[in-house]
């Protein structure tokens, strides 16, 4: 009671100050008075479309009969996929690099269009951070699999990675099992293409839309180099007459495989191999599928790789000139995601990265076709990264 009072004398001591200072300087007083209400209303302004509207612009709207796939940046400067393909109420998310501090960022941009909280298909093409580091969490840092309930997980059916619980693969599979103790499935695309265990080689996503797992020989074939790329899990979305083939970092051996082992059609959309790297989207694949639209994860012009600046080849970064020479044949609707700068080779290596076209959206009903980057939608050719860098069919 007697805090209460004192509350109260305080109160009431402020309102005679007030009253005072009115009376001896109105014009003064209401001066200061309406200033301090024009200063909040513009900050009340500010505040509502800068920060809270922003936050409540809603995605573009998507017709239940279309399918839309996302190419997304990865919230740091290195390269990596993740792909996110919705269709009415059905999400399917395809790999989540390229480190794990782009969980994130990645988690933020599946938000606006998984509204229920649920991934229906996820599919982890092979062990490389770069395409599975967002997957598990850290002490700071929550992951995919933690952010989002799982129907359905596919991956690799052969790695050369060690399951020790402090490698990248190690906490991917932890993060994985835990999914599946609360109710995911979990198949390997060996298990989907011999159709074991319950899993399929072909998913209804839609009344018109499957999702289809290819055979490569690597499913099953331990691949002679070091790498994990060759056992890549290879996708293919089907909407009537249109195709969408995503083969994550096959390179040209595991390519050849995938020709020889399935009846490819030609593809409406192609995601660009292993980042747009020399290695893969060979000539044995392209002239099977003949892509009408192509779409790279990558940083234009990175030095990522090789890890020695000494080896590095201006030609060879992402996406390599091979890889342009090859895909010019078939199409110049070649689309990036994100382009490398301020690239420093010596002493140390260093660069950062801003938008080339940013987050890619490709939306279709089966009959229309678009294609828009969040940044622009400059084909790769009229850029002026490829201007400086790259020739278009040797000019």
């Amino acid at each position: 009671m007697a805090k209460k009072k004192k509350i109260d004398q305080t109160a009431k001591k402020a309102a005679r100050v007030a009253e005072e200072a009115a009376k001896k300087n109105p014009k003064v007083f209401f001066a200061v008075v309406a200033v301090l209400l024009i200063i909040a209303i513009v900050a009340g302004l500010c505040w509502y479309f800068l920060v809270y509207k922003k936050k409540q612009i809603p995605p573009p709207a998507f017709a239940t009969d279309e399918v839309s796939v996302h190419f997304l940046e990865l919230g740091n400067k290195y390269v990596g996929d993740c792909t996110l393909i919705k269709i009415g109420d059905t999400e399917v998310l395809i790999d989540a690099g390229s480190r794990q501090d782009s969980a994130t960022t990645l988690i933020n941009y599946i938000n606006r269009y998984c509204t229920d909280g649920k991934l229906e298909y996820v599919v982890a093409t092979h062990a490389h951070e770069d395409h599975i580091g967002a997957f598990y969490s850290t002490a700071s840092r929550k992951g995919i699999f933690d952010s989002f309930e799982c129907g359905t997980i596919i991956d690799f059916s052969m790695t050369k990675k060690e399951n020790k619980p402090t490698t990248v693969y190690g906490k991917y599979v932890a993060a994985r099992e835990a999914q599946v103790e609360a109710g995911a499935v979990h198949y390997t695309a060996l298990q989907c293409w011999n159709e074991t265990d319950g899993a399929k080689r072909t998913y209804a996503l839609a009344e018109n839309v499957t999702m289809s797992v290819l055979y490569q020989k690597y499913y099953e074939e331990l691949e002679s180099g070091k790498g994990e790329n060759n056992y890549s899990v290879c996708i293919l979305i089907t909407q009537g007459t249109y195709n969408y083939l995503f083969t994550g970092d096959l390179e040209a051996e595991g390519e050849a495989s995938l020709v020889e082992s399935n009846d490819l059609p030609q593809c409406k959309l192609y995601k660009g191999g292993h980042h747009g790297s020399q290695t893969s989207s060979s000539e044995e694949l392209l002239s099977v599928i003949k892509p009408e639209t192509v779409c790279i994860c990558t940083c234009a012009g990175t030095p990522e790789y090789p890890s020695n600046a000494d080896n590095f080849k201006a030609e060879n970064a992402f996406p390599s000139q091979a890889t342009v020479d090859r895909l010019a044949k078939y199409t110049d609707k070649i689309y990036v995601t994100s382009l490398a700068t301020d690239i420093v080779l010596q002493p140390k290596k260093s660069w950062n990265v801003v938008s080339m076209n940013g987050d890619i959206v490709v939306r279709s009903n089966g009959i229309d076709f678009s294609v828009t980057g969040s940044n622009n939608s400059t084909i790769l050719k009229e850029t002026a990264w490829f201007r400086e860098n790259r020739r278009w069919n040797g000019v």
